[in-house]
Protein backbone atom coordinates (compact mmCIF):
# COMPACT_ATOMS: atom_id res chain seq x y z
CA UNK A 1 0.00 0.00 0.00
CA UNK A 2 2.91 2.40 1.30
CA UNK A 3 4.23 1.72 -2.38
CA UNK A 4 1.01 2.66 -4.24
CA UNK A 5 0.90 5.99 -2.58
CA UNK A 6 4.45 7.02 -3.58
CA UNK A 7 3.57 5.88 -6.92
CA UNK A 8 0.87 8.41 -6.92
CA UNK A 9 2.11 11.42 -5.35
CA UNK A 10 5.77 10.60 -7.87
CA UNK A 11 2.81 10.35 -10.90
CA UNK A 12 1.30 13.48 -9.70
CA UNK A 13 4.30 15.22 -9.32
CA UNK A 14 5.93 14.09 -12.61
CA UNK A 15 2.72 15.90 -14.20
CA UNK A 16 3.02 18.48 -12.36
CA UNK A 17 6.70 19.00 -13.64
CA UNK A 18 5.66 18.37 -17.03
CA UNK A 19 3.18 20.75 -17.16
CA UNK A 20 5.47 23.41 -15.83
CA UNK A 21 7.82 22.72 -18.76
CA UNK A 22 5.13 22.85 -21.31
CA UNK A 23 4.11 26.09 -19.95
CA UNK A 24 7.70 27.11 -20.00
CA UNK A 25 8.26 25.96 -23.26
CA UNK A 26 5.56 27.97 -24.48
CA UNK A 27 6.36 31.36 -22.75
CA UNK A 28 7.29 33.89 -26.19
CA UNK A 29 9.83 35.39 -24.40
CA UNK A 30 11.35 32.41 -24.36
CA UNK A 31 11.05 31.93 -28.32
CA UNK A 32 12.06 35.58 -28.74
CA UNK A 33 15.00 35.25 -26.61
CA UNK A 34 15.96 32.05 -28.57
CA UNK A 35 15.70 33.39 -31.41
CA UNK A 36 17.93 36.80 -30.65
CA UNK A 37 20.10 34.51 -29.21
CA UNK A 38 20.65 32.79 -32.28
CA UNK A 39 20.19 35.90 -34.86
CA UNK A 40 17.08 34.45 -36.17
CA UNK A 41 14.53 37.16 -37.62
CA UNK A 42 11.10 34.84 -37.80
CA UNK A 43 7.71 35.14 -36.71
CA UNK A 44 7.14 33.40 -33.52
CA UNK A 45 4.40 31.29 -35.41
CA UNK A 46 6.71 29.94 -38.50
CA UNK A 47 9.19 29.27 -35.34
CA UNK A 48 7.57 26.76 -33.50
CA UNK A 49 6.61 24.78 -37.34
CA UNK A 50 9.93 25.10 -38.97
CA UNK A 51 11.34 23.15 -35.26
CA UNK A 52 8.55 20.84 -36.19
CA UNK A 53 9.20 20.22 -39.95
CA UNK A 54 13.11 19.51 -39.10
CA UNK A 55 11.88 16.92 -36.14
CA UNK A 56 9.26 15.24 -37.49
CA UNK A 57 9.49 15.66 -41.85
CA UNK A 58 8.55 14.88 -44.18
CA UNK A 59 5.22 15.66 -42.33
CA UNK A 60 1.59 16.47 -44.06
CA UNK A 61 0.22 19.82 -42.94
CA UNK A 62 -2.47 18.32 -41.31
CA UNK A 63 -0.21 16.13 -39.18
CA UNK A 64 1.87 18.83 -37.96
CA UNK A 65 -1.35 21.01 -37.23
CA UNK A 66 -2.23 18.26 -34.91
CA UNK A 67 1.37 18.14 -33.20
CA UNK A 68 1.14 21.90 -33.16
CA UNK A 69 -2.35 21.80 -31.87
CA UNK A 70 -3.42 24.57 -34.42
CA UNK A 71 -5.85 24.43 -37.04
CA UNK A 72 -4.23 23.18 -40.56
CA UNK A 73 -5.52 25.99 -42.63
CA UNK A 74 -3.64 28.51 -40.41
CA UNK A 75 -0.41 26.02 -40.62
CA UNK A 76 -1.41 25.52 -44.26
CA UNK A 77 -0.55 29.41 -44.87
CA UNK A 78 2.38 29.53 -42.63
CA UNK A 79 3.72 26.48 -44.00
CA UNK A 80 3.28 28.69 -47.21
CA UNK A 81 5.06 31.00 -46.06
CA UNK A 82 8.23 28.79 -44.68
CA UNK A 83 8.48 27.98 -48.49
CA UNK A 84 7.95 31.13 -49.90
CA UNK A 85 11.06 32.29 -47.25
CA UNK A 86 12.95 28.84 -48.54
CA UNK A 87 13.08 27.26 -45.47
CA UNK A 88 10.96 24.40 -46.30
CA UNK A 89 10.06 23.20 -49.39
CA UNK A 90 6.88 21.54 -50.81
CA UNK A 91 6.57 17.91 -52.41
CA UNK A 92 4.14 15.03 -53.02
CA UNK A 93 4.18 12.36 -50.69
CA UNK A 94 5.11 9.06 -52.56
CA UNK A 95 2.67 7.18 -51.03
CA UNK A 96 -0.16 9.31 -51.93
CA UNK A 97 0.64 11.92 -54.77
CA UNK A 98 -2.43 13.82 -53.20
CA UNK A 99 -0.72 14.88 -49.93
CA UNK A 100 1.69 17.46 -50.19
CA UNK A 101 4.55 17.24 -47.54
CA UNK A 102 6.49 20.09 -45.75
CA UNK A 103 10.71 18.97 -46.31
CA UNK A 104 13.44 21.14 -44.75
CA UNK A 105 15.72 22.75 -47.19
CA UNK A 106 19.26 23.50 -46.60
CA UNK A 107 18.53 27.12 -45.38
CA UNK A 108 15.83 25.63 -43.27
CA UNK A 109 18.45 23.28 -42.02
CA UNK A 110 20.61 26.10 -41.38
CA UNK A 111 18.10 27.56 -39.42
CA UNK A 112 17.21 25.10 -37.16
CA UNK A 113 21.02 24.13 -36.59
CA UNK A 114 21.77 27.96 -35.25
CA UNK A 115 18.55 27.62 -33.08
CA UNK A 116 19.59 24.44 -31.76
CA UNK A 117 22.85 25.83 -30.93
CA UNK A 118 21.36 28.96 -28.94
CA UNK A 119 19.74 26.77 -27.27
CA UNK A 120 22.18 24.84 -25.71
CA UNK A 121 24.25 27.75 -24.83
CA UNK A 122 20.96 29.17 -22.79
CA UNK A 123 19.96 25.93 -21.67
CA UNK A 124 22.86 24.58 -21.08
CA UNK A 125 23.49 26.56 -17.43
CA UNK A 126 20.57 24.87 -16.01
CA UNK A 127 22.71 21.91 -15.98
CA UNK A 128 25.73 23.34 -15.42
CA UNK A 129 25.45 21.79 -11.52
CA UNK A 130 24.36 18.37 -13.28
CA UNK A 131 27.06 15.02 -13.40
CA UNK A 132 27.45 13.73 -17.16
CA UNK A 133 25.29 10.75 -15.61
CA UNK A 134 22.68 12.57 -14.28
CA UNK A 135 22.35 14.24 -17.74
CA UNK A 136 22.23 11.10 -19.34
CA UNK A 137 20.27 9.37 -17.08
CA UNK A 138 17.48 11.83 -17.30
CA UNK A 139 17.26 12.19 -20.96
CA UNK A 140 17.37 8.23 -21.69
CA UNK A 141 14.20 7.96 -18.65
CA UNK A 142 12.79 11.04 -20.74
CA UNK A 143 12.76 9.50 -23.94
CA UNK A 144 11.70 6.12 -22.31
CA UNK A 145 8.69 8.40 -20.66
CA UNK A 146 7.84 9.19 -24.55
CA UNK A 147 8.11 6.35 -25.91
CA UNK A 148 5.90 4.46 -23.73
CA UNK A 149 3.27 7.48 -24.16
CA UNK A 150 3.59 7.18 -27.85
CA UNK A 151 3.35 3.61 -27.59
CA UNK A 152 -0.19 3.88 -25.73
CA UNK A 153 -1.33 7.10 -27.96
CA UNK A 154 -0.53 4.21 -31.03
CA UNK A 155 -2.61 1.87 -29.41
CA UNK A 156 -5.34 3.82 -28.10
CA UNK A 157 -5.89 5.25 -32.23
CA UNK A 158 -5.44 1.17 -33.74
CA UNK A 159 -8.45 0.86 -31.14
CA UNK A 160 -10.57 3.50 -31.39
CA UNK A 161 -10.34 2.81 -35.21
CA UNK A 162 -8.54 5.68 -36.31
Amino acid sequence: MASQHRRHIAFRRLHESLVDLVALMNLPQRDEALMAEAGIDLDRSLFKLIVGIRRFGPIGVVELAERAGRDHTTVSRQVAKLAELGLIERRPNPADRRVKEAVITSAGRRVTDALEAARQRLVGSAFAEWSDQDLVQFEQLMRRCVDDMLAMSAADKEEGGQ
